[in-house]
């Protein structure tokens, strides 16, 4: 596979606002900040407004080092926000404000040019749910035949399609969702010991050979090439865990593209960093790769 390492990450940009306090997010940004950290080039493919929260997050990116020549900026649009509850056990619940940047985000010919060139394309499904979005995804999918397409299911209410999920995983090298969404597909609440089974099921439904299952306080599971492993959780205080399967998703996929870590120890870094991530504020905290 041609490639020069980089990472194109498509979706939201947002802030999440927690109840601590504001916080950058958005799941494909989150993926590029943790790939940043690992020492890997990921663009963020995004839209921000011309307004004050726009150009702090530019600013917060480019402190980060993430290189944001495809962060659009659109004067006639919002920067997106999201409003975040957190229960007891410190799992959010979003409000996701609508007709904001990231739904209009635009794709030059540029930008296709270097999708065809990337070592992976990752994108999600809540991106999805403008036609604008779906189409400019589309022809980035299509441009880049050779990269890896790595989709993270992300079934926020009311922007859970999953016909319109289950299109986007027949186009997907590697799946990655976590255990209530796998669930989703199957009908019925999942016990850690029926992951394996829904996962090879979904698999086989999508024509995917590599499904990765974020179970929260249980552990993880993945199905790389029809083995399936399994790392148990460690115990934390968790204070949210907004970002945590992002920060999961980018650590994994550092160590199976860029690092050709084994499988399983590639699961269990990526559980150690989700934990850390789960443990802090926000879905950007920073850190050392060691």
């Amino acid at each position: 596979m041609k490639s020069n390492g980089l990472i194109l990450c498509f979706g939201e940009i947002l802030w999440d606002c927690l109840p601590r306090g504001l916080f950058p997010g958005g799941a494909p940004m989150n993926v590029a900040y943790h790939l940043r950290r690992h020492g890997v080039n990921a663009l963020p493919v995004t839209a921000i407004g011309k307004d004050i929260l726009g150009a702090e997050l530019l600013r917060r990116l480019k402190g980060w080092g993430v290189d944001t020549r495809y962060v659009t900026t659109l004067p006639a649009k919002p920067t997106g926000t999201v409003q975040v509850e957190l229960d007891k056990s410190g799992k959010p619940h979003y409000e996701i404000v609508e007709r904001v940047a990231w739904d209009h985000i635009p794709v030059s010919p540029r930008l296709l040019a270097q999708a065809r060139s990337s070592k992976a394309i990752v994108f999600g499904s809540l991106a999805q749910r403008t036609p604008h979005n779906r189409k400019q995804l589309a022809r980035i999918l299509e441009a880049a035949r050779e990269p890896w397409k790595v989709f993270d299911i992300n079934l926020r209410p009311p922007f859970d399609d999953l016909k319109l999920v289950r299109a986007l995983m027949r186009r997907s090298n590697l799946i990655k969702l976590n255990d209530e969404e796998l669930g989703r597909f199957s009908n019925r609440k999942l016990s850690p010991t029926q992951l394996e089974g829904a996962a090879r099921k979904l698999g086989a439904e999508a024509a995917c050979e590599r499904i990765c299952v974020t179970a929260g306080p249980h552990g993880a599971g993945l199905l790389w090439d029809g083995k399936w492993y399994w790392e148990k959780a460690r115990k934390i205080q968790v204070k949210d865990s907004v970002g945590a399967g992002d920060s999961f998703l980018a650590s994994l996929l550092h160590s199976l593209l860029f690092a050709e870590t084994p499988v399983r120890h590639s699961l269990a870094k990526a559980c150690r960093l989700a934990e850390f991530v789960a443990s802090s504020d926000g879905a950007t905290p920073a850190y050392d790769v060691h």
